[in-house]
């Protein structure tokens, strides 16, 4: 995990945290939305996990007249072989970046939804499993952004956490600007981890231990949302899995074999925020941040089985 983190940071400048993030949600056997103007480094963050990680990336470039077979693939005619051929889309890698997916129409996004929630496709009837692990890395300008469409709800709870990257300082800014006279800063990178490395710290993050005061904390936090005077809808259950699914993998990649209080905490606004459908313009974000001063947090030894 240490050689991936510094592996990105050859490319990528002050972004620790967001990269800690990221990791999380690859180590969690979720996907992760990345917003913010363009320029920000999206993309970039996006080519470094992937040069880290020895697997197959894909990449889709969204516009408004890509078509949900442009995504998945499609059955043609082979006029040599006198039978329909399956020609697969992008999707069939292990690391996808979905490049500013919010240009695209509801429809053409909505081709994601199967592959990022069953790790499967079907086309024309016929159902194909996606090689473990698959990863979706999407990126998107903020919605006021000329030429967006809004993400379909159902799309956005597939995200396992939704993340604004920010402005650099103006320290890391200057460091961008010498390492952009050298070359492109992810081309150099070299593969530091395998599949089978990313399947077996799953694995392990499956077996970090959760106590039952844990568990209280999460649904307290998830019910607090919906009775949230400002909030049309609140944190489903799928919600809160992801949270729980979140915090295990955050508390493996910071080297422990426990949940404490603080990784929900910390994580709670970037995997519930987006998942809340909200009356006024207050952001999720906040709302959840709100919620967070108000539940209750336990206090007991949390190492203990």
């Amino acid at each position: 995990m240490n050689k991936i983190r510094e592996n990105i940071g050859k490319a990528v400048v002050g972004k620790e945290k967001v990269t800690d993030l990221l990791l999380t949600c690859l180590i969690a056997e979720g996907h992760i939305l990345l917003e913010d103007v363009p320029g920000t480094g999206k993309t970039l963050l996006a080519k470094a996990l992937a040069k880290s990680v020895k697997g197959s990336c894909g990449r889709i470039q969204f516009t408004p007249d890509l078509l949900p077979a442009d995504v998945t693939g499609l059955n043609f005619y082979n006029r040599k072989e006198d039978a329909f051929v399956l020609k697969k889309g992008p999707v069939f890698c292990n690391i996808l970046l979905a490049d500013e997916i919010n240009r695209a129409t509801p429809r053409t996004q909505s081709a994601l939804l199967e592959c990022m929630e069953e790790k499967q496709v079907t086309i024309d009837g016929e159902t194909l499993s996606l090689e473990k692990p698959f990863f979706v890395i999407a990126t998107q300008n903020p919605v006021e952004t000329y030429g967006t469409f809004p993400l379909p709800e159902a799309q956005l709870d597939r995200f396992m956490m939704k993340i604004n990257m920010g402005y650099p300082t103006s320290g890391d800014e200057a460091l961008i600007l010498k390492k952009s006279e050298i070359s492109s800063p992810a081309e150099n990178l070299e593969n530091v981890c395998t599949l089978e490395d990313v399947v077996k710290m799953s694995e392990g993050a499956k077996k970090v231990f959760v106590n039952e005061d844990i568990y209280s904390y999460i649904v307290g936090i998830a019910e607090a949302t919906r009775n949230m005077a400002q909030v049309q809808t609140g944190v489903s259950p799928r919600g809160s899995v992801a949270l729980l699914k979140a915090a295990k993998a955050y508390a493996f990649i910071m080297g422990r074999d426990f949940v404490n209080p603080e990784d929900v905490k910390y994580l709670a606004p970037y995997v519930l925020g987006h998942r809340m459908v909200m009356k006024g313009e207050t952001s999720g974000f906040d709302a959840v941040k709100e919620v967070l001063s108000k539940v209750e947090v336990p206090t007991e030894d949390f190492s203990e089985r």
